[in-house]
């Protein structure tokens, strides 16, 4: 049962006057392409950028691949999603070990 992990960016702060992004909401997920077992990580990175640097992308211009390099830069990208698939394993094999039902009622629902 493969699991996927999906980034994104959920939201931006950032000052009028120059478009300086300083908080970056984050989300990793991770599902099971089979079945209703995900796991989420969330997080805020705080940081400090430059208008006057060479690099800096204006607001209007900034992708979520952008943003979401500055968060990888950041957070540790690998041990995050390991982590995320690690749990919906533990959530699969749990129910996979594990049913519902009353010893009276036979499988279609009638007794």
């Amino acid at each position: 049962m493969p699991v996927s992990t999906t980034w994104s960016v959920t939201g931006m702060k950032r000052t009028t006057a120059d478009g300086n992004v300083y908080e970056v909401s984050w989300r990793c997920i991770a599902q099971n392409d089979s079945g209703p077992e995900q796991a989420v990580e969330a997080g805020k990175l705080r940081m400090e950028a430059d208008p006057s640097d060479p690099n800096f992308i204006p607001y209007e211009q900034l992708t979520e691949a952008d943003v979401l390099g500055w968060v990888w830069d950041e957070v540790d990208k690998e041990a995050i999603e390991l982590d995320r698939v690690g749990k919906v394993d533990a959530q699969i094999e749990r129910n996979n070990s594990t049913a519902d039902g009353l010893p009276w009622v036979d499988e279609v629902g009638e007794d």
